[in-house]
């Protein structure tokens, strides 16, 4: 891991997608490069899981896991350097569709028929209920005459 004092080193995705193999494997989290080849036995998931991801921006994968702090913090223990390439791509991504939801004429309304059924859904329960008391108090003042 680097210091403080070192610079860190930048890598692009290509570079990072050259270490793919068991005993040569990066992989990219949240911007940010990690040799995981010692780690690869020791793994809970298997080296399996590691390799399905190697030399990618395996930053989805790794999140929806959702690892122990103590699994983030062993995370320092590979660190390598730094992909700003990865980060970029997600703000352009963002910034991309946060440009066509501008764009848009604002909401608009896609499913008349889910309005209605949610009425419903409200109205029949309701409906069945009054039905059922009436015939309650009905059926009662019959039984006595």
């Amino acid at each position: 891991m680097a210091s403080d004092g070192e610079e860190k080193k930048v890598f692009g995705l290509q570079e990072v997608g050259e270490h793919i193999k068991l005993d040569d494997c990066w992989m990219v989290i949240h911007g940010k490069v990690y040799d995981v080849s010692k780690f690869m036995d020791d793994h809970p998931g298997g080296d399996d899981v590691l390799m399905q991801v190697a030399g990618k921006d395996a930053t989805e994968e790794f999140d929806d896991v959702g690892h122990s702090k103590s699994a983030i913090e062993q995370l320092k223990d590979f660190y390598v350097g730094e992909c700003p390439e990865v980060l970029e791509k997600k703000i352009s991504s963002v910034a991309a569709t946060n440009s066509k939801l501008a764009a848009s004429d604002g909401p608009t309304l896609t499913n008349s028929v889910g309005i209605f059924s949610k009425v419903l859904q409200f109205l029949v329960p309701l409906v069945l209920l009054g039905v059922a008391v009436a015939l309650r108090k009905y059926g009662k003042k019959d039984l006595k005459n």
